[in-house]
């Protein structure tokens, strides 16, 4: 397993962990998704973006290597 493919897998657990606190906050309510809902968001659509970012890189690795 390569580098690269450790630290997409991390970013996918990062961003799905992310997506569950956020669901969480948003089942509460309360004081604490009204003060963090908005980070919580901003986090998650940034991780998505490392995520797709890698998987390209991947990709484009995968193909230049063939």
């Amino acid at each position: 397993m390569t580098l690269l493919n450790v630290v997409l897998i991390l970013a996918l657990v990062a961003t799905i962990g992310v997506l569950a606190i956020g669901i969480g906050s948003m089942m509460r309510g309360r004081d604490f998704d009204q003060q963090h809902s908005h980070q919580l968001m901003f986090m998650r659509v940034g991780l998505h973006a490392v995520v797709v970012l890698l998987i390209a890189i991947a990709i484009y690795l995968a193909s230049s290597s063939q």
